[in-house]
């Protein structure tokens, strides 16, 4: 049998979001041969340049994109997050697997949460989204980009006396094991009423070619419907306010009693103007409920 190959960026969180999807296989296709093909993307050709600067979503997908459409490799793995809403022709999303913790997390060394913090404290974050509602909350906070994986990022946060505090997804933290295992640090969750996450954040996302119906039938097997369903919903709002990765918008959507619950938020660069809805919808049609959310938030 022709082994299935997954193509994948090299760095220790996309290998480990791939391993879930090979374990995931391999329990619902045991006789299936899955190999895994890293790819160099634009993103991990300049790891010091902002994200901003670059041209943010897209930087960590492109090559990866190509291969597929070529037939090189059968399933692309991202996280969901860095998945431009607008795909290339010809490519879908032919399974999300059930979504990993959503929540963005606070790490300091010295103080346990965002409102202890001192005045003017330095905090440090590689998302424009998280900087808005950081500043929407304190406005007094010195928050400023920082580079690099989940462990370097640590590694700074020890190493430098000044900076106070870190923000990180908590998915990334969970799949590679350092979740409260770096350091002496506090550690807290942030609540959704305080920090929406990114669209897609926590989810995994297997990009497939549309017309590979082997594949698909391959990928039904780990597809989540209900993180499914609120990837679509969180997706549908990002593409109707016509933002990326870059710009500051958050969206979280869930599943309550057969029903979508969808929070989405726009914000100014420093945390002005924060538009903040939330939208009940239909699991049978989630993009429903993103566009109906970007609408009043027009309005």
């Amino acid at each position: 049998m022709k082994p299935l190959v997954i193509g994948t960026r090299g760095s220790p969180l996309a290998l480990a979001q791939v391993e879930i999807i090979r374990s995931l296989l391999r329990n619902a296709n045991p006789s299936l041969p899955v190999e895994t093909r890293i790819i160099k993307t634009s993103g991990d050709n300049f790891v010091n340049l902002s994200l901003v600067a670059g041209g943010g979503k897209g930087l960590f997908t492109k090559e990866i994109e190509e291969q597929l459409l070529g037939g090189d490799i059968q399933i692309a793995v991202h996280s969901m997050k860095d998945l431009p809403t607008i795909l290339p022709e010809g490519l879908i999303i032919g399974a999300v697997p059930p979504r990993e913790d959503a929540h963005d997390v606070f790490i300091s060394r010295n103080f346990p949460s965002i409102s202890q913090l001192p005045n003017d404290a330095r905090v440090a974050t590689s998302s424009i989204r998280r900087r808005a509602q950081l500043l929407a909350k304190r406005s007094d906070l010195q928050v400023e980009e920082i580079r690099g994986n989940v462990e370097t990022r640590l590694r700074k946060l020890a190493e430098n006396e000044t900076l106070e505090a870190l923000i990180l997804a908590a998915a990334g933290l969970r799949r590679l094991g350092l979740w409260k295992k770096f350091g002496h640090f506090h550690w807290r969750e942030i609540g959704f009423e305080t920090m929406i996450p990114a669209v897609g954040q926590g989810a995994i996302a297997c990009e497939v070619r549309a017309v590979d119906t082997e594949t698909r039938a391959a990928l039904a097997g780990i597809n989540d419907a209900n993180t499914a369903a609120c990837v679509t919903a969180e997706r549908a709002f990002l593409r109707a306010l016509g933002g990326g990765c870059q710009v500051p918008y958050a969206a979280h959507a869930t599943v309550e009693r057969e029903r979508l619950r969808l929070i989405g938020a726009t914000f100014g660069p420093n945390g002005k103007d924060v538009r903040r809805v939330e939208i009940f919808g239909s699991m049978s049609d989630p993009g429903d409920a993103g566009e109906r959310a970007a609408e009043q938030v027009i309005r």
